[in-house]
């Protein structure tokens, strides 16, 4: 990821978010048009849509910028200061103006007003912590399949979400950027703008959180090595923990 340039890691991240909101968005329109108002199945082609895409996008983008397009995922890494304060405003920068021309050139895909706000009043604790719980879901997701299967990140991150929108009232939003996107955009999974602040504190709230969740749940098996262990039993059941994780790695 070093080895590319900070514009080229910026470009990633426009890119990459304003592919992810035109998926999500242009499956929201198409889904209308196409489902004569079964709101189950326009939940499904919007599902669809978002895991495959994100799944295609980390995997292409993902070396380098290290595929955020998402402000919760980027204070996530700059919390565990792998990234600096410097770069985490620029990726999120990059992010918001990504989403918003996503939004933006999809409503024109889809011949309609491309400056739209959504009508949609979804608003209140059942709906805070629905995006509390769908973002911690997702902040899990990266850093704990990073730990047992680098290479899974992709799918992982995709099957989460698309099974996130099934099993949360908010439809997932899960990230400050999509959350924005869908107040620029009246579809039935739009949301109003004056609901956007509370969603997107409770998104980061559950960012930070999850990072310190995750940290103790994976911390390296050599911790236990290092503590005080006297009897033989123990010093052995630790040593095979121990080469047991390092043949998974």
């Amino acid at each position: 990821m070093r080895s590319h340039t900070m514009g080229q890691r910026i470009g990633a991240e426009f890119l990459g978010t304003a592919f992810l909101l035109s998926a999500i968005v242009g499956s929201c329109f198409m889904a209308e048009r196409l489902s004569g108002g079964n709101v189950a199945l326009e939940l499904l082609c919007n599902s669809t849509a978002t895991g495959a895409i994100l799944v295609v996008l980390i995997t292409m983008l993902g070396r380098i910028s290290g595929a955020n397009f998402n402000p919760a995922v980027t204070l996530a890494f700059l919390v565990r200061r792998e990234i600096g304060a410097k770069t985490a405003v620029i990726f999120i920068v990059a992010q918001i103006i990504g989403g918003i021309f996503g939004v933006w050139v999809t409503n024109v895909m889809f011949e309609e007003t491309t400056f739209q706000l959504s009508e949609r009043m979804p608003t209140g604790g059942p709906q805070w912590l629905t995006e509390w719980v769908a973002t911690f879901g997702s902040g899990a997701t990266i850093p704990l399949t990073l730990k047992a299967s680098p290479s899974a990140i992709p799918i992982s991150v995709g099957l989460y979400v698309a099974s996130a929108i099934w099993f949360t009232t908010s439809t997932t939003f899960a990230n400050p950027v999509v959350t924005i996107a869908h107040g620029l955009s009246d579809t039935f999974a739009g949301i109003h703008p004056a609901h956007i602040p509370a969603f997107v504190v409770a998104q980061m709230l559950a960012a930070i959180i999850a990072v310190y969740v995750c940290k103790a749940l994976s911390e390296e098996p050599e911790a236990a090595v290092k503590m005080n262990i006297t009897d033989p039993g123990e010093k052995s059941e630790a040593a095979e923990t121990q080469r047991g994780a390092s043949n998974l790695q």
